[in-house]
């Protein structure tokens, strides 16, 4: 099959939403990054958006691939690994910072100030 042939309009935007909304989603994960002030909110944004990114960017792959008759098995194992290991991480990371006693400079929740 010619890999430039004709794709129906309405999956060609549907695969174009897709990337913008997971390209979207990592540029917020990366801002967040950079602009947050102490480990646990950096650790927040990064593995929150960015696996809603990947998952963006893979199902667009995925339609794209639908669209021209092929299947990839590479697509859903990936979005099974990182949907896995990014929040398994995300935890093990924060447990690692408490366990360290690191300090946070967000203000203690309305219950707690008294």
């Amino acid at each position: 099959m010619n890999t430039l042939s004709a794709v129906h309009p309405l999956l060609e935007a549907a695969v174009a939403l897709l990337l913008v909304v997971g390209g979207s989603f990592a540029l917020v994960g990366a801002i967040g990054l950079v602009r947050f002030d102490d480990f646990f909110m950096r650790l927040h944004a990064p593995t929150k958006a960015s696996t809603l990114g990947v998952g963006g960017v893979l199902l667009a792959s995925l339609l794209w691939h639908w669209g021209h008759g092929t299947w990839s098995l590479r697509e859903l194992l990936i979005a099974l690994f990182i949907f896995i290991t990014a929040p398994v991480s995300a935890n093990l990371l924060a447990q690692a910072a408490l366990h360290l006693r690191v300090r946070s400079t967000a203000p203690p929740p309305e219950h707690e100030r008294g």
